[in-house]
């Protein structure tokens, strides 16, 4: 259907000016007169690429979207039970981005669905807040982009402990990670100063929050590799990645973000039942027993 949309408005673009380009000089000979002239056809355009829509950013596609939900939404009394959507409306209409309120109200699921996999699958990884905090970077800057800029924390740092050990300069714990997060900086700058060639446009638009995030993630990484090993912060960091792609599954989904907007109430109710019915979970965690498998089915 596109091709056949491109070539119609082809015909409908060349054929009338190779009619017009067909004037007759005042001097000419009847033969050419009746000599056609050749009209170049015009370049086929082609189709720029959909842009990513960043739910961090206050834009007129992000912001209009919600809006437009908030504003189709009947509401009924305030008590008892719409009470938190009156308050988003005030929030918004005072000047509040309505993406900035989807986020707060989106954060506590993501963080839940961290814990579950932590407590309950048995995924490790830095924490919880780092997990979801990378989803807001994958959010912002996209996840191609975002785990680029890992790749490259983590390979500086793990380059600069390693040029450490083998230059055997002694350091104290605080100046040493000072030292490695300096380094980091720099790959991460080294890394933007490709922009030119990249040409990306969500490597391009790259702010100093996300990068932030990522280096606090380098810290991390480097206390993991300074306390255990390299094959553990590894590890750790792989699963770091995996519970925030998934968590960035679920701050894009614009059904859960339409869903988080009209009915907070239930959002937050839910998610506080589903954190109570988790902490009540005392059983092994799914990795374990696929890691303890034999021994389980030789008890049984």
């Amino acid at each position: 259907m596109k091709k056949l949309s491109l070539l119609f408005l082809l015909l409908f673009f060349v054929f009338p000016s190779a009619l017009l380009a067909q004037t007759v000089r005042p001097s000419a000979t009847p033969a050419e007169a009746t000599a056609s002239v050749t009209v170049e056809p015009s370049p086929t355009p082609t189709p720029e690429p959909t842009p990513r829509v960043d739910i961090t950013r206050t834009t007129d596609i992000t912001v209009g979207r919600l809006e437009q939900i908030l504003r189709d939404q009947e509401l009924g009394a305030p008590f008892p039970f719409n009470l938190v959507k009156y308050a988003i409306r005030a929030t918004v209409s005072a000047g509040v981005p309505p993406n900035t309120i989807v986020l707060l109200l989106l954060l506590p699921l993501v963080i839940a669905i961290i814990a579950g996999a932590r407590h309950v699958v048995g995924i490790r990884g830095f924490g919880i807040f780092l997990p979801a905090s990378l989803a807001i970077v994958f959010a912002a800057i996209g996840p191609v982009v975002g785990i680029g800029l890992f790749m490259v924390i983590v390979l500086t740092s793990t380059g600069a402990r390693l040029l450490l050990r083998k230059l055997k300069i002694k350091l104290q714990y605080l100046p040493r990670m000072a030292l490695i997060l300096w380094m980091v900086v720099g790959g991460v700058l080294l890394s933007l100063f490709l922009a030119p060639v990249i040409r990306h446009p969500d490597f391009t638009s790259v702010s100093i929050f996300p990068v932030m995030i990522l280096v606090l993630l380098a810290e991390d990484f480097s206390k993991v590799q300074l306390g255990k090993s390299p094959r553990t912060a590894i590890s750790l960091a792989s699963e770091t990645i995996l519970l925030s792609l998934v968590s960035y599954l679920f701050l894009t989904f614009e059904s859960l973000q339409e869903f988080a907007l009209l009915y907070p109430e239930t959002l937050f109710v839910a998610v506080a039942a589903f954190n109570v019915l988790l902490g009540k979970y005392v059983g092994l965690r799914f990795i374990e027993y696929w890691r303890f498998r034999r021994l389980i089915l030789k008890e049984k």
